[in-house]
This record gives structure tokens, C-alpha cells and sequence, in this order.
């Protein structure tokens, strides 16, 4: 079914946050008609809600009950929906309780205090965090079954089944449900998984309990799904920039000992996650040119894409690299600049706007500054050609410009118009060959 941004009023389509597609199947007849969601984890992991958030949420909004099966992970609507109506109905809880207010990031959490009877939302990309603007019917489901909670226990103290509330009122048991009964248009059937049962060898009673052992726990975790993890804050952003710069720089030495830097993405997913991908690029030159760099920009040209590609920051900053470079390998390197540099515009590494940015400063961030200023001064006859070059193509531009206009202009005009205009126009001598044949090409 393919996937879609998780905000899709962002049509980028590199957007990093991706959700699957709602798949829904209806089943049953008449007043039994139902509408499956088929993989709604897959969709809540996406998201980093539970799932019985968004399904409770349709419920709402469509006036229907819901079913949560957590054993077979059937997540169900009554009544008839299509996949469509559904997916539009996600929008509106991603807007309310997935992105963030300030940033429309969906790196958000929510904090639920129970004592105060209050939804916090807490964004992880941007820092904010404030009470929860929306006042849906869902808040009061979230409040009495918090994310925190065991989602095989979600909706037990909302569902309780009428057997139990009518033995409990047999048994004059006044006080027992302290939970307090829901709302009517809260009201939802949810099968709800038991938990393990434990016996006991020294007692013949048995009794219930969630099995709490390492394996459990450890199998547990092991279901956290992949959104919540890629949405979790890892130590490692609260480092230095250089710290972080030092982690990405193992990172990539490692890979390259190995020989295993066809994973691309690996490496950008990492410098997107530590926050220096525009930087990146100085990381990268450092690990991978030495004295052939000639024939490592073609072995490279992909991975340095992924970095640089419409980024003339990263751009700028890989030209610093190359400035170390060439500084380690003077004596080999420092007369081949020129070409060095015509390696990368060929190869659409490095743009014009970078080079004609970093022509007008020389910088001692990296080097010397009568190094800088020396490469800047053997890479002087490739931005001579680079500007020559930019300025033909301009000029061209400027001509195929001026020739459509004409073009368009006089094919507008009515045909018996243009054929007035050539009677009035006076006949001109026609040429003969002879004397097309006396220009001098040379000349022109």
C-alpha cells in the first residue's frame, strides 16, 4: 500500500517522518457489519501512540464503538468504513495529538497526570512543552489509560462487562467500582488480553498476575516499536558539537576499515540524528582523500551526494576538507587544484554558487592562511573558466530567450494580418549565391 508522510500537508517528498497506509476490511452483515484495521500497530508505531488511541479517536468521530483485540492485533470499528475516510480522520488526530504546536514535528510525547486531570505535550525536536490544546472526547480515555500504561490493560476500567457490574451490586458491593462508569458516548466493547496465570507450588490456589521475569520483560521491550525508538532523545545530542563530531568521525572510520560505506543511509541517518549533517562533509574529506583524491571522487561521488546535493553550506564545508587535504599533500596536490576542483564541478558534487562563495574569503579556519591563499591562488584559472562559461551559457540563454518571444509574437498574429504586412513591407533584392559566397567566416 505504500507510505505517506506522516504530516501530509508537507508534500516533500524526503520528509524523514513516514507513516503506512490505513488498510481497512470490512467484514460481516447487516447490524453486524464491522470495519477491520488491519495494521493499525504498524501505523501507531509510525506515530509513537498507542493504537488504541487513534482507533478510540474514529469511534468518536464516526459515533461508533471500537474493539481492541491485543492478542490477535485486531483493532475494530463498527459499522462500514473505507480506507480513505479513515486516513483522513488520522490527520485530525496526528494534528491533535501527534505534532507539535510550535514546530509540526511529531517528536512529541504525552505526559498525562492523573491526579490533576491534565494532558501534557512535550516535543523532543524543539524543547516545548505546554498543556494539550485540544478538548476531544479521546482526552478522557487517555487520561484513565496513560501511554505509561500496559496497552493489554487499556480499557479495562472503561469496559467493565455488565455481568460484573450486576454481581457486584448482588454482592452489595457499593464501593467497588472506584473507576466510575463512562460516559455513554464513551462507552466502547474492548476484549481485553488476561494476563499469564501463575501457579503457585507452594499453594494450590492459583493466582493472576503479569509474569514480570527477565525473559518477559526482555520480550516486552523487544515490541517497542521502531517509531518510538527513532522518536526517543539519546544522550548524545546534549554533547559538544565536537564531541558529536567525533562520534560521527568513528562512526565513518569504522565503516570504512571495514569497508562497508555502501550503506549510505546509515551514515545520513547518524549526521541527521547527531545535528551536523550541513558539517558533515569536513568528516568525510578527512577519512576519505589523501594523495588520490583523483580517483576517490569517482568512488565516492554517491556518498558525498547525499551530503551536498542543494547544499551549498555542506558544500562550503567540503571545500574546507579538501583545503586539509591539499595542505597534507602540498607538494603532490597543490599544483593539480585547478583540476581537482573541475573533478568535483563534473562530477555535480560541488556547485558554482559554493565555489564563488568561497573565492571571495580566504579563510584560516583550516589552514594557514598563506596556504588558503595559495590554493586559492592555484585554483585561480578554474574559476576564471567557471565564470567564462557562466557567463556563455547566460548570454545564450538571454538569445534562445529573445528568439522564442519573436517566435510566439508572430505566430499569435491572424494569418491575413501577417500577409497584409508583407505586402506593405517592400520587396527586397533577392541575394545571389555569389555573393553569399564572398563573406569571410573568419571575420565575423
Amino acid at each position: 500500500m505504500g507510505s505517506v508522510n506522516v504530516n501530509r500537508s508537507v508534500s516533500d517528498a524526503f520528509y524523514r517522518y513516514k507513516m503506512p497506509r490505513i488498510q481497512a476490511k470490512v467484514e460481516g452483515k447487516g447490524n453486524g457489519i464491522k470495519t477491520v484495521i488491519v495494521n493499525m500497530v504498524e501505523v501507531a508505531k509510525a506515530i509513537g501512540r498507542p493504537a488504541t488511541y487513534p482507533t478510540k479517536f474514529f469511534g468518536c468521530e464516526l459515533g461508533a464503538q471500537t474493539q481492541f483485540d491485543f492478542k490477535n492485533e485486531r483493532f475494530i470499528v463498527n459499522g462500514s468504513h473505507d480506507a480513505i475516510k479513515l486516513q483522513d480522520l488520522l490527520d485530525g488526530f496526528i494534528r491533535k495529538y501527534v505534532l507539535c504546536p510550535s514546530c509540526d514535528n511529531p517528536e512529541t510525547e504525552l505526559l498525562v497526570s492523573a491526579k490533576k486531570g491534565t494532558i501534557s505535550q512535550g516535543c523532543k525536536a524543539c524543547g516545548h512543552h505546554g498543556l494539550l490544546e485540544s478538548n476531544h472526547k479521546l482526552n478522557t480515555y487517555i487520561l484513565k489509560n496513560p501511554p505509561s500504561l500496559n496497552p493489554a490493560a487499556q480499557g479495562s476500567s472503561l469496559t467493565e462487562g455488565k455481568r460484573a457490574k450486576r454481581s457486584k451490586k448482588a454482592n452489595g458491593d457499593v464501593n467497588g467500582d472506584r473507576s466510575g462508569s463512562p460516559d455513554s458516548e464513551n462507552a466502547t466493547d474492548i476484549v481485553v488480553e488476561a494476563p499469564k496465570k501463575m501457579a503457585s507450588e507452594e499453594d494450590d490456589d492459583s493466582q493472576w498476575a503479569v509474569d514480570v521475569s527477565e525473559e518477559a520483560v526482555r520480550a516486552r521491550l523487544q515490541d517497542l516499536t521502531e517509531g518510538a525508538k527513532g522518536m526517543t532523545i539519546s544522550d548524545d545530542l546534549e554533547k559538544s558539537e565536537k564531541e558529536r563530531m567525533d562520534i560521527f568521525y568513528k562512526l565513518v572510520k569504522c565503516r570504512r576499515d571495514a569497508g562497508q560505506l555502501d550503506n549510505h543511509k546509515e551514515l545520513v541517518s547518524e549526521a541527521e540524528r547527531l545535528e551536523i549533517k550541513t558539517k558533515a562533509p569536513l568528516v568525510l574529506a578527512e577519512l576519505l582523500f589523501d594523495q588520490g583524491i583523483a580517483a576517490q571522487i569517482k568512488k565516492y561521488r554517491l556518498l558525498l551526494l547525499r551530503f551536498t546535493h542543494g547544499d551549498t553550506k555542506a558544500q562550503k564545508y567540503l571545500l574546507r576538507g579538501v583545503e586539509q587535504i591539499v595542505a597534507l599533500h602540498k607538494e603532490v596536490l597543490m599544483p593539480k587544484v585547478s583540476g581537482i576542483f573541475k573533478l568535483f564541478y563534473d562530477s555535480d558534487i560541488l556547485e558554482e554558487k559554493a565555489f564563488l562563495e568561497w573565492e571571495s574569503k580566504v579563510s584560516k579556519k583550516n589552514v594557514a592562511k598563506d596556504v588558503s591563499q595559495e590554493i586559492h591562488d592555484k585554483a585561480a584559472p578554474f574559476l576564471t573558466w567557471l565564470k567564462e562559461a557562466e557567463e556563455e551559457e547566460s548570454e545564450s540563454e538571454e538569445e534562445d530567450d529573445d528568439l522564442e518571444i519573436e517566435y510566439d509574437d508572430r505566430a499569435k498574429q491572424p494569418l491575413k494580418q501577417q500577409q497584409q504586412q508583407q505586402q506593405q513591407q517592400p520587396m527586397k533584392p533577392p541575394v545571389e549565391e555569389d555573393d553569399v559566397g564572398d563573406f569571410d567566416i573568419d571575420a565575423i
